[in-house]
C-alpha cells in the first residue's frame, strides 16, 4: 500500500482569508450573519456556527447583525440593500473573485456583451452577472452553447474553472467576433491544484478527492482525476469505505481549495490505521500528516 499526497491541496489563500475573517469577527460580535456559507464546506461551516458565525439566505434575515460578505461575492443588489439598511459590512470576497468583478464592470462599461464561462447557479457566478447592467450578461458552461456571439464581446471565467474548457470557449469566440476582449480570472490556486491532481492521479489506482459536494473546484478536480483514475469525491472520513481499495493499490489525496488541512489529515490517518504505517507512504505536500 502507498498512499500519496498531492503536493498542493486544501485552503487556498482567499478561503484562509475568509476563514480568518470570520473566526476574528465571530469573537468580536456576539452573532454574525454571511449571506450563504462562507465558503463551500459545511464542516467548516458548522464550526464557525459554535462562534456565532450564522448563514442566511437573503439580506432581510440579517436582523441588523455585521455581515460577511463571503469569499464568492455577493450580488450589487445586494450590497446596495446592505447599506441602505446601514448594516456594518464585513467584506471577505475573494480578491480575485473581486478582480473579475471589475473587469465585468469594465467590459459593460465599454459596451462589450460579456459571456461569462462558468455554472450559472453558483453563487459567484451570479455576483458576476450582476456586474453588468448595461446588457445582460451571458452565462456558458462550455464552447458549444455559443451560438451567434455578438461582434463586441469580453469573456470572463468564473474562479474555479479548468483552463482547458476556458481555451476552448475563447477559441469559438474568437472565430466569430470582430473585437474580443479576453480577461483570464481562474485564480492561480485553482490551476496550480488541477494541475498537481492530474499529474498525481496518472501514476496511482485509485484518488480520493476531498471537499464540499457544493464546492464548484472540487467537484472540478473529482472531474478531472476521473479521467485518469478511479475516484471518490468524500468530504469525510466517514465516508471512506474498504472495498475501495486492495492491500496492494496505490492511492492518491487532493482536495479542493476550501477543505481544511484536519480533514485532510484525518482521511490519510485512517487509511494509515487500516493499511499500514507512515514508512509506507510519500508525504509530498506541506500538509502535516502524523
Amino acid at each position: 500500500m502507498q498512499i500519496l499526497l498531492a503536493r498542493h491541496a486544501g485552503f487556498c489563500f482567499g478561503v484562509k482569508r475568509a476563514v480568518k475573517i470570520a473566526e476574528e469577527s465571530g469573537a468580536k460580535y456576539s452573532k454574525v450573519n454571511t449571506l450563504g456559507d462562507i465558503i463551500h464546506n459545511p464542516q467548516v461551516v458548522n464550526q464557525l456556527k459554535l462562534k456565532g458565525v450564522v448563514p442566511v439566505s437573503s439580506v432581510s434575515e440579517c436582523l441588523d447583525n455585521p455581515v460577511i460578505i463571503r469569499s464568492h461575492g455577493v450580488t450589487r443588489d445586494s450590497y446596495k440593500e446592505l447599506q441602505a439598511r446601514d448594516i456594518e459590512i464585513i467584506d471577505a470576497t475573494c480578491p480575485f473573485v473581486r478582480k473579475a468583478q471589475e473587469h465585468v464592470r469594465y467590459a459593460d462599461k465599454n459596451d462589450y456583451q460579456v459571456y461569462i464561462y462558468g455554472d450559472a447557479e453558483h453563487p459567484e457566478v451570479r455576483s458576476l452577472c450582476s456586474f453588468a447592467t448595461n446588457k445582460k450578461a451571458v452565462v456558458i458552461s462550455s464552447a458549444e452553447e455559443i451560438i451567434n456571439p455578438f461582434h463586441k464581446s469580453a469573456l470572463i471565467s468564473q474562479t474555479t474553472k479548468d483552463l482547458k474548457g476556458f481555451k476552448q470557449v475563447t477559441c469559438r469566440l474568437v472565430e466569430e467576433c470582430r473585437e474580443l476582449l479576453v480577461f483570464n480570472t481562474i485564480c492561480t490556486a485553482t490551476e496550480v491544484r488541477q494541475h498537481h491532481t492530474v499529474e498525481l492521479a496518472k501514476t496511482v489506482d485509485v484518488m480520493l478527492i476531498i471537499g464540499g459536494k457544493h464546492s464548484s473546484n472540487t467537484r472540478m478536480l473529482a472531474k478531472l482525476s476521473a479521467s485518469y483514475a478511479v475516484t471518490h469525491h468524500i468530504e469525510t472520513a466517514e465516508e471512506l469505505k474498504r472495498e475501495w481499495f486492495v492491500q496492494e493499490s496505490k492511492i492518491g489525496i487532493s482536495a479542493g481549495a476550501s477543505t481544511p488541512d484536519d480533514i485532510i489529515v484525518e482521511i490519510y490517518n485512517k487509511l494509515i490505521d487500516w493499511f499500514g504505517d507512515l514508512s509506507k507512504t510519500d508525504n509530498v505536500t506541506d500538509i502535516p500528516v502524523h
